[in-house]
């Protein structure tokens, strides 16, 4: 299992699983972080790839001490499904 990684040049968070990359792309505002689309590529949708994209990105936010916009709406239902994540909104 491969970690999320934050690519800071591209503005993204990246999950690499099987040869494929999900990323959650993002946008930094001051102490806020926007983020704008999530990506999983076919061939891995349905594994939860996604959620644990953003449960990586969250964590890395979190540890940043940044709040979360979430202008993507995968993002947003990952905040509503996870109360644990919600004070980063």
């Amino acid at each position: 299992m491969t970690d999320v990684i934050d690519n800071t040049a591209a503005g993204r968070f990246e999950l690499t699983v099987d040869g494929g990359t999900a990323i959650a792309a993002y946008q930094r505002e001051g102490d806020r972080i926007v983020f704008t689309h999530t990506e999983v590529p076919p061939e891995l949708e349905g594994q939860g790839i996604g959620s644990r994209l953003v449960a990586g990105a969250l964590a890395q936010v979190r540890r940043q001490g940044l709040k979360v916009v979430p202008a993507c709406a995968f993002v947003a239902a990952y905040l509503r499904r996870h109360p644990d994540a919600a004070d980063l909104a």
